[in-house]
């Protein structure tokens, strides 16, 4: 299942290596290629209007909010927990030394 898939040793290519040059030979000055423009889009540009911009603004908040609280009821699940933690082992301490002294 996780191991990789190789394709069969005889479809892969064949690399090509270039012939290397033997001399070193000065390359005449190249004729630029011509620039050819870059395609224009079809689709419209995106325009922001007052109301768009009120909305993801509000949207915005709103993530901030609901993730903000999240994150304060996650911290205070944890402190409750470590709270009741720490009065169970009082009381716990309480009993042990209760149940040494013979009470």
């Amino acid at each position: 299942m996780f191991t990789p898939k190789y394709p069969p040793p005889d479809t892969a290519p064949v690399p090509t290596l270039a012939p290397v040059p033997t001399t070193v030979e000065v390359p005449a000055v190249q004729a630029s290629a011509p620039v050819v423009p870059a395609p224009v889009s079809q689709r419209p540009a995106v325009q922001l209007t007052p109301g768009t911009v009120l909305a993801l603004v509000g949207g915005g908040t709103a993530v901030v909010l609901v993730v903000g609280a999240v994150l304060v009821s996650m911290l205070l699940a944890v402190a409750i927990t470590a709270v009741s933690v720490a009065v169970t082992a009082v009381v716990l301490r309480f009993l042990i030394t209760d149940l040494r002294k013979g009470r």
